[in-house]
C-alpha cells in the first residue's frame, strides 16, 4: 500500500481552546497529512468555546466535538461524556487506522471502537501523567494513593492493548520500555519550518517590551505547576540587577499562582503576556535573545525546538527529553533540574555566547520529516494487523 491514501481518525481529550504540545501536534500532523492527500478526522472532547474557536479559525473540516465536563483543577481540559454517536460516525468513515492521543476518556472510547470493529489502533504517550507531582496537583487527596499505585499499571494495560505506541522522544521510549510497554516507536512531534525559522522578524514585538538595551529571556508554554516556573522566577531574582527582561507567554491553571510568586519576589523584570495568537508566536521567538524552559516534565519539549528553529539558544533543565535535545555549546545550555542558581548561571552563559547555526540542529524535527515517519509507521501497523 505504498502510494495508498489513508483515512485516519484522531481521538483526543486535549483540544482547543487550550493550546499545548498535544494540540499543536494534532493540528500540525492533520495539516501535513491532508496536504499529502490523506484524510484526517478528529474526535475531541470540548464545549461551546471549542466550537467558537474552530469557527474563527475556519478549521472545522472533519472535526467532531464530543460534549465534555470541565475538569475543575484544569479548566482548559474537558472530560468527554457518553459519545454515543461516535460508533455510527466511525462506521460511516471506515478508517484505515485509529490514532489515540490520550489514554483516558476519548482514548478509552477509541480503544473499544477499534477492538470491536477490528481497526488497527496506535497511541501516542504525550504526557507523563504518572508523575507524582502531576498526580498531587490535579487529583483530590482522597484519590492520591490509589492513583499513584495504579497509574503505571493502567498505562501498561492501555498501551499494550494498542497495536503500536509512539514515544515523542528516545528518553520517553526508555521510560516506557522499563515499565513493560511494548511495540514502541520514537516519532517526534514536528515543527513547521516554514513558520519557525531565522527569517522571521521579531523587531515590532521586541519594541512593545520597551526593553531598550536589555536582553530578553522568553518562556512559551502552558502555565501549570509541573512546568516548574518558580525555578525561572528565582533565577530572575538572582539576575535582577542585570539588564535582562523575562517574558512569559501562555496561560494555564497556575497563571494566578505564578503571578503571586512574581509579586512576592518583587520582580519588576518579569512580564506576563498571556495567550498569544498562533500567527504571532514565531515573532515572539524571533524577538528574544534566548529561550528558557525549566520544566522537568517534558516528553519532547516542542517549544524548545520551535525556538531553536528561529535561531535562538535554549537554556533547559537537564531532564527527560530536554537533556538529549540540548547540546551544550551548540544550541544552548543545560542546568541542574530545579536549581535556580544554576539556571541563572546558564542564562548568563547563553546570553554571552555566540552559537553558530542553531537552527541546523532541528532539521530532523521538521513536520515533513516527522510526517514521513508517521505515515511509514501507520502503513507498517496496518500491514501487520491485516495479514
Amino acid at each position: 500500500m505504498k502510494d495508498e491514501k489513508l483515512k485516519i481518525v484522531f481521538f483526543t481529550d486535549s483540544f482547543l481552546p487550550a493550546v499545548d504540545g498535544v494540540v499543536t501536534s494534532i493540528l500540525s500532523f492533520k495539516k501535513e497529512l491532508e496536504q499529502r492527500g490523506h484524510t484526517v478526522y478528529i474526535f475531541a472532547s470540548g464545549n461551546s468555546a471549542t466550537k467558537e474557536m474552530l469557527k474563527k479559525l475556519k478549521f472545522n473540516k472533519n472535526i467532531f466535538i464530543v460534549r465534555g465536563s470541565q475538569f475543575k483543577k484544569y479548566p482548559q481540559y474537558n472530560i468527554a461524556l457518553f459519545p454515543f454517536n461516535i460508533p455510527i460516525k466511525i462506521n460511516e468513515i471506515q478508517p484505515d487506522i485509529i490514532h489515540a492521543h490520550t489514554p483516558f476518556a476519548m482514548g478509552g472510547f477509541a480503544l473499544a471502537i477499534a477492538k470491536i470493529n477490528k481497526i488497527p489502533i496506535v497511541s501516542t504517550f504525550h504526557t507523563l501523567f504518572t508523575d507524582k507531582f502531576v498526580i498531587n496537583e490535579y487529583f483530590s487527596r482522597y484519590a492520591l494513593n490509589i492513583i499513584q499505585k495504579y497509574s503505571w499499571k493502567y498505562a501498561s494495560f492501555y498501551y499494550n492493548k494498542c497495536n503500536g505506541v509512539i514515544a515523542p522522544s528516545d528518553s520517553i521510549k526508555e521510560v516506557l520500555n522499563k515499565k513493560g510497554i511494548k511495540n514502541i516507536y520514537t516519532i517526534s512531534n514536528g515543527v513547521d519550518l516554514s513558520r519557525f525559522n531565522t527569517n522571521v522578524d521579531g523587531s515590532k514585538i521586541r519594541m512593545q517590551f520597551h526593553s531598550g538595551n536589555k536582553k530578553i529571556v522568553l518562556y512559551v508554554g502552558r502555565l501549570s505547576k509541573e512546568k516548574r516556573l518558580e525555578t525561572l522566577f528565582k533565577a530572575a531574582k538572582i539576575l535582577k540587577n542585570e539588564k535582562i527582561l523575562f517574558v512569559i507567554v501562555g496561560k494555564g491553571p497556575a497563571y494566578d499562582y505564578y503571578k503571586k510568586i512574581v509579586n512576592k519576589l518583587n520582580l519588576g523584570n518579569v512580564i506576563f503576556i498571556g495567550f498569544v495568537n498562533d500567527i504571532l508566536l514565531p515573532k515572539y521567538y524571533a524577538a528574544c535573545d534566548i529561550f528558557c524552559i525549566p520544566s522537568t516534565f517534558e516528553t519532547q519539549g516542542i517549544v524548545a525546538i520551535e525556538a531553536m528553529a528561529c535561531g535562538k539558544p535554549v537554556v533547559a533543565a537537564d531532564s527527560l527529553a530536554l537533556k538529549k535535545i540540548i547540546i551544550e555549546g551548540i544550541n544552548g545550555e543545560k542546568f541542574r533540574a530545579n536549581n535556580s542558581k544554576d539556571c541563572a548561571k546558564k542564562i548568563k552563559i547563553a546570553l554571552n555566547t555566540k552559537y553558530k547555526h542553531i537552527e541546523n540542529t532541528v532539521s530532523n524535527y521538521s513536520i515533513k520529516n516527522t510526517t514521513d515517519s508517521l505515515i511509514t509507521f501507520y502503513k507498517d501497523i496496518i500491514n501487520k494487523t491485516t495479514l
